[in-house]
This record gives structure tokens, C-alpha cells and sequence, in this order.
């Protein structure tokens, strides 16, 4: 398994409310501090490895917090955002595993599972909402993975911009995005603004586009994809793929800010909120607060891609990509498990997601961030089902290749038929750890 684990490539997501938790302690006496004994007082240090720098202040707080619950608990925080897998592997290669470390979900839960600690009955477990846990779990149904957050990924769009063009609704179809781009334009406004350097934004506006295309071939996303990944699928075959997607990217490049692949996240973020661009593609609900803090007064609207000419295809998609997992040979292995149930299940954790972190929680009963992605995703889903997180069905070793490969393609180092060829071999080289 360690072979098949160093093959992995860097996961550079950012990954909002990574941290979701820090320290240890129970939901009975000893989560009040009334439990005692030498073991209660006994010094324990729990080492955690994320990359969330964002978030720093928000793991903090939930770290002193813990103090009062378990003084005797220390929180150890290594947060790296550069080559953090890469290091990652390295450490565990050492036998210097932490106590905490975090991996992207779906297929990776399996990567790692000789290094995973078995979570299934624990208090966090049944606190998770359904479609996280199925996220945080192994392909035999145990829970490896702690849900880093809920999250929420769809085509963002400026609702004032939109309104000055006579767009006067979301477009859900390819033909009615063809239109609001000619309005938006027509009103001297750039349609797009893209982070076309970043290899992961790719695979946010990819999914949409598998999901559809295991629609109309009458399957769920997750066969779809074990079938790239086993070479018996081509992407010619799915319409949606070869032509909806590439035709998507090329109307972003063409309507979208100047020099794509130089436009990393920050810049993307910048060039929305500054009012440069009315759609923002390949992110999600964790930029709001990046955005909000460069411009207060945006008013900020979530939709589907529109991935066809079908409008019912055209769904936001929610779910858990991230995971922390403990290390299951660790000294401290029991306390850190505590510490999760506590921050899982108690009335401060579960403010926590919302109130300190501000993100969507992965929790059941918790409430939901004060911010307008948040409750634009509740109120579409009361109608609306979500799509397939279909991220999860492939590493992210196959996903890095894919955003590289399309990279050449807008660059115009290589056609679409050699793209298609080329992420064709991949998925079945790099798409899982088998």
C-alpha cells in the first residue's frame, strides 16, 4: 500500500475549514473537566500536518478553547500549503507519520487506509450528515476520514453585473449562456474570469460535466469513471465530455480576463470582486470571505453549469472533498479521537464550522454559516437535487495531470484530440491506487 501511496501527487486545495478539529476530549464528565485521575492529568501532545494557512486564526481559537476542556492536551499545528503531499509522503515513508494528516476523500480513503484509525462507531461518525460520511468511507463502509467541511462547488456569478445586461436569470443551458455572454459583452462587461494556472480548478468544472454525461448514458458517475479509469470508456463517446466541455473552456478563454494561465486563485478572487468579470468559474462557497472582504457590497449568486441544452442537467454540487485522518498507530491515537467527538458533538463545535470557521458544516444539527453561498445552496437544494461529487472517484494524481493537460490545451501546445488522448492514459495510469 505505502508503493501505491507514494505514486500520489501534491493536493494543493485549499481546503477552507481543513482543521476541523484540535486537541481531544469526550462528550460525557471528562468533555465538562469533571472527569479525574492521573490519566486526566497525565501531558499529551497531538501533532497535526494540514495545509490551511487561511485558517490559521480559526484552528486557534478552537485549539485555546480545547484548553479549557483538556489542559493537559497540547495541540501541535504544522500547516504547509507548497508541495504538502509530497511531504506528507515523506514523513510517513520516514515512519514520522503525524498524529493528524490530511488527504483529499472518495479514493484516497482507500490509499490510506493501513494508516487510518477506524472511526466507524464513534460519536463523529454518527454526527455526520449522510452524504459526508459515505464521503469519509472505505470501499468495504468503515469510516477512515474526518470531514475537513461541507462544501459547495458550482459556477459563481455577479447578480448586479447580470441584472445590468438583462440576464434575468441564471442560464441553465449552453444556448442561453451563449446569450447573457453576448448581452454582458454588450454592456461592456467581460463575461469570465478564470484561474486557469491552478491544476485543481479543472477538475471543479470537469465533474459537472462527468456527471452529466453518466446521465444520459443511464449510470451513476461513480461507474462512469471506474470505466475511464479501467480503459474500457472514451471520452468521444460521451458528447457532453468531447464536445460540451471543451466548447465551455474555450468561451471562457475567449470571453474571459486577459492571460488565463497566468491568473492563479487570489488573482481569479481579485477579478471578480473588483467587479471585472460576472461569472467566476472552477470554485466554490469558500471564497466568499475573500471575495467579501474586497467588496462588502457584492451580491453573490451560486448556479449550476450549464453543461448542455438541457436545463435540468444544470445542478450545484455539495458533498466533502477533504479529509483528516488519524493516525491509527499513534501514541495518542485514543486522545485525539476524543478531541474530534468533542468538536464533532458539542454545542461549541458545532458553532464552530459556522460562526469561527464559516463554512458549510459537516455536521448534522449545525448551523449555517451567515454568509449568501451558504443560504443560496439551502434554498436550491429545497427544490433542487445536488450533483455527484464525482471528484472523489479519481486521485487527485490523475487530477493534476488533467489540469496540466488542459493547461496545454488552452495554450494551444496541443488539440483537443490529443488532450482527449492524453487524459485518456492518465486516468487509467493515475486515476486510483490499484
Amino acid at each position: 500500500m505505502l508503493k501505491k501511496m507514494m505514486a500520489l501527487s501534491g493536493s494543493l486545495l485549499l481546503t477552507v475549514g481543513l482543521l476541523s478539529g484540535c486537541g481531544s476530549s469526550g462528550d460525557s464528565d471528562a468533555a465538562k473537566g469533571k472527569a479525574g485521575g492521573n490519566e486526566e492529568l497525565k501531558p499529551v501532545t497531538i501533532n497535526m500536518f494540514t495545509a490551511s494557512p487561511e485558517y490559521t486564526d480559526a484552528f486557534n481559537a478552537y485549539i485555546e478553547e480545547y484548553k479549557k476542556v483538556k489542559p493537559n492536551v497540547k495541540i501541535n499545528l504544522e500547516i504547509m500549503q507548497a508541495d504538502y503531499n509530497t511531504i506528507l509522503k515523506s514523513k510517513i515513508a520516514s515512519g514520522s507519520t503525524p498524529d493528524v494528516f490530511q488527504t483529499t476523500a472518495g479514493g484516497d480513503i482507500d490509499t490510506y487506509a493501513d494508516y487510518s484509525a477506524d472511526l466507524t462507531n464513534e460519536p463523529l461518525a454518527a454526527a455526520m450528515t449522510d452524504a459526508v460520511r459515505a464521503n469519509m468511507s472505505s470501499s468495504d463502509g468503515k469510516v477512515l476520514g474526518l470531514p475537513v467541511k461541507g462544501n459547495l462547488f458550482a459556477l459563481i456569478y455577479n447578480k448586479d453585473l447580470l441584472a445590468k445586461a438583462g440576464v434575468t436569470s441564471p442560464p441553465k443551458t449552453i444556448a442561453e449562456m451563449q446569450d447573457a455572454v453576448t448581452k454582458l459583452e454588450a454592456k461592456g462587461i467581460t463575461p469570465f474570469a478564470n484561474a486557469y494556472k491552478e491544476w485543481w480548478v479543472w477538475k471543479h468544472i470537469f465533474q459537472h460535466y462527468v456527471d452529466a454525461a453518466a446521465q444520459d448514458a443511464g449510470v451513476e458517475p461513480k461507474q462512469l469513471v471506474s470505466d475511464f479509469i479501467a480503459g474500457k470508456a472514451k471520452i468521444k463517446d460521451y458528447p457532453v465530455l468531447y464536445n460540451n466541455f471543451f466548447s465551455f473552456i474555450d468561451l471562457t478563454v475567449k470571453h474571459g480576463t486577459d492571460k488565463p494561465l497566468e491568473r492563479d486563485s487570489n488573482a481569479e478572487v481579485s477579478d471578480f470582486a473588483s467587479g471585472k468579470a460576472a461569472f467566476m468559474t472552477g470554485k466554490g462557497a469558500w471564497d466568499e470571505e475573500a471575495i467579501k472582504k474586497i467588496n462588502p457590497d457584492l451580491k453573490i449568486g451560486i448556479m449550476g453549469y450549464p453543461v448542455s441544452d438541457k436545463a435540468e442537467q444544470s445542478v450545484i454540487i455539495t458533498g466533502a472533498d477533504q479529509a483528516l485522518r488519524i493516525n491509527k498507530d499513534s501514541e495518542v491515537a485514543k486522545e485525539t479521537i476524543e478531541f474530534f467527538n468533542w468538536l464533532y458533538t458539542s454545542e461549541y463545535g458545532k458553532n464552530w464550522f459556522s460562526q469561527v470557521a464559516k463554512v458549510i458544516p459537516p455536521i448534522k444539527d449545525a448551523p449555517l454559516p451567515d454568509l449568501e453561498m451558504p443560504k443560496e445552496m439551502e434554498s436550491i437544494l429545497k427544490t433542487s437535487k445536488s450533483g455527484d461529487l464525482s471528484v472523489n472517484y479519481s486521485l487527485d494524481t490523475f487530477h493534476q495531470k488533467f489540469g496540466e493537460l488542459m493547461q496545454a490545451y488552452i495554450s494551444g501546445n496541443m488539440n483537443k484530440d490529443q488532450a482527449v488522448a492524453e487524459i485518456e492514459k492518465a486516468w487509467v495510469q493515475l486515476g486510483s491506487a490499484q
